[in-house]
């Protein structure tokens, strides 16, 4: 039976991220922008910390990489709409690009649940990486304005991970966690275990 003392550390660092997410949409209808912004900041901190804590006690698994990913993307979705609504204009100066990642991560999420009835938890190594770089440039934006050269790279590297997932995604038969990417899912046991067994 699953209680809160089958949870470790890590994932309480996710379920953070996932608790947090109201509490932010109601400081945006409020409006304080340097409140939402530092709490922001906390969010996108513990993303960082629970995945090192996972790595470094050997506590990773595949619900806490599951509740990694939702925590991840909840986050995502209340950074995406404090832009909106605090950076109208330069949304609205770069829709293009923006609703074309979009697009494209939406197509992904689709095809996921379309496959596995859930959200991929890959973790792959692009993905930490277009992370990191969008929570720089969401920060920075709310914090001081838009340094568009970090957008441009954000916008490819959000393009290029997100193909990368959907590559995965007819990789793996069944849902996996952590990925490295295509490179490391080429020489997965569990792809190609599953791969013999299906053929």
């Amino acid at each position: 039976m699953l209680t809160f003392k089958n949870f470790n550390i890590a994932d309480w660092f996710s379920f953070y991220r996932i608790a947090a997410a109201p509490f932010l949409l109601i400081i945006l209808w409020v409006g304080n922008r340097e409140l939402f912004t530092w709490l922001l900041l906390v969010s996108y901190s513990t993303d960082a910390i629970d995945g090192f804590l996972a790595r470094k006690l050997k506590i990773t698994s595949a619900r806490g990489s599951q509740l990694d990913s939702f925590g991840d993307q909840i986050t995502f979705i209340v950074g995406l709409i404090s832009v909106v609504i605090y950076e109208y204009d330069f949304v609205k100066a770069h829709a293009f690009f923006i609703i074309m990642v979009l697009a494209i991560y939406v197509f992904q999420m689709v095809i996921a649940f379309f496959k596995y009835r859930k959200a991929t938890a890959f973790h792959t190594y692009l993905a930490k990486l277009s992370a990191i770089i969008q929570s720089i440039f969401i920060l920075w934006l709310l914090f001081f304005g838009p340094i568009y050269w970090l957008f441009y790279v954000m916008i490819f590297l959000g393009l290029l991970e997100t193909i990368e997932e959907i590559a995965l995604i007819f990789m793996y038969d069944k849902w996996v966690a952590g990925v490295g990417g295509i490179y490391w899912a080429l020489r997965d046991k569990r792809r190609l275990n599953n791969h013999i067994k299906t053929n």
